[in-house]
């Protein structure tokens, strides 16, 4: 699922909101999408999906928004 949600930030250009927060801690220096999402930056053409599993097996997918000119939708 994590993978699909990272396609479609992609895709629609837009950043979802990180779940159940609605506010963070002063000092943190980290950017949160809160509330609603955000514009990706036109030079945001890269996520990264990764996936944690028992014993060790994890995996890391880099997703790169293509430019073959190809429409889709």
């Amino acid at each position: 699922m994590e993978a699909v949600a990272a396609v479609l930030t992609l895709r629609h250009g837009l950043i979802p909101p990180t779940i159940g927060c609605v506010e963070s801690a002063d000092g943190l220096g980290v950017d949160l999408v809160t509330g609603s999402p955000r514009a990706l930056p036109l030079s945001g053409d890269l996520v990264l999906s990764n996936s944690f599993g028992f014993g060790g097996h994890n995996a890391v997918l880099a997703l790169r928004r293509g430019s073959l000119g190809v429409s889709v939708g």
